[in-house]
């Protein structure tokens, strides 16, 4: 787009940002007229530029976590459509999981609750790569006949080695399920061998720690807790409010029954 190309290179080093793994953005896929289209939420773009990884990069406007600065320059980049305010419809497909419609709407403004819709993709280099290295792998696995021995010989090589990799990693996954069952009827709550094998981590986190206990999330129920002694501090201030707003003294209640009480004097008559 047109305007796309008047934007001063700050904006476009945030619009990268955010495209980027690093941002954390969270992209969902959309249907706009027929063709699918990245969209994200507000507060999700509010958020990448409020993190440390944006408070890191140079060349890009400040941004304050404590204001709206960060709400005020998304705003001001709607101007140069790289992304645009969208309205999220029902789903395009007859399952409840299919993406979604998105519409473009006339009135364009940033806010955390509303959708916008990606119109710009970013670097492209990486696709022409992958394409050229794509084609490149092709090529070379058909002409695999005509390759030397030796080149051969080392292919075979790797590939034993990459089987041997993935039969290693299901071995560790069988591993460490069976211990974990072991260790669950043995000393609950069980332990797992690298608990975040299977997380969205790099690969060296991936092993990091060893092992952990099966613990259970924290519930979150400190804020009741402190609901709870306000109102009991507010009851207990109420008693004591009404309390001082009564007699001063005391009623003295006269004994059941018919017995009296009479005083004694220290001296007979």
């Amino acid at each position: 787009m047109e305007n796309q190309l008047k934007a001063p290179p700050e904006i476009r080093n945030v619009i990268n940002f955010l495209r980027g793994s690093s941002s954390g953005l969270k992209n969902r896929v959309g249907v706009l007229n027929g063709s699918r289209r990245e969209y994200f939420k507000g507060k999700s773009a509010i958020k990448a530029l409020q993190s440390p990884a944006y408070a890191k990069l140079k060349n890009v406007p400040p941004v304050n976590p404590e204001d709206d600065s960060a709400k005020q320059l998304l705003h001001s980049m709607l101007q140069y459509a790289f992304f645009l305010r969208v309205n999220r419809g029902n789903p395009s497909g007859s399952s409840s999981s299919s993406p979604k419609q998105i519409q473009v709407v006339p009135m364009q403004e940033f806010a955390s609750d509303y959708y916008y819709a990606w119109f710009y993709e970013g670097s492209q280099w990486r696709t022409y790569f992958g394409a050229v290295a794509l084609v490149a792998v092709v090529l070379a696995g058909v002409m695999f006949p005509l390759w030397p021995m030796k080149l051969r010989i080392g292919a075979w090589y790797l590939s034993m080695g990459g089987f041997g990799l993935i039969g290693l990693f299901i071995a560790l996954s069988i591993f460490r399920l069976i211990f974990y069952v072991i260790t669950l009827v043995a000393a609950s709550p069980g332990i797992w061998i690298f608990p975040k094998l299977f997380a969205d981590v790099g690969f060296v986190e991936s092993f990091i720690p060893g092992w952990d206990w099966d613990l259970p999330p924290p519930k979150k129920q400190k804020k009741k807790r402190g609901e709870g002694e306000e109102k009991k501090k507010k009851r207990k201030q109420v008693g004591e409010s009404e309390s001082a707003n009564g007699a001063d003294t005391p009623v003295e209640k006269a004994p059941s029954g018919g017995a009296r009480i009479e005083e004694v004097s220290d001296h007979e008559d």
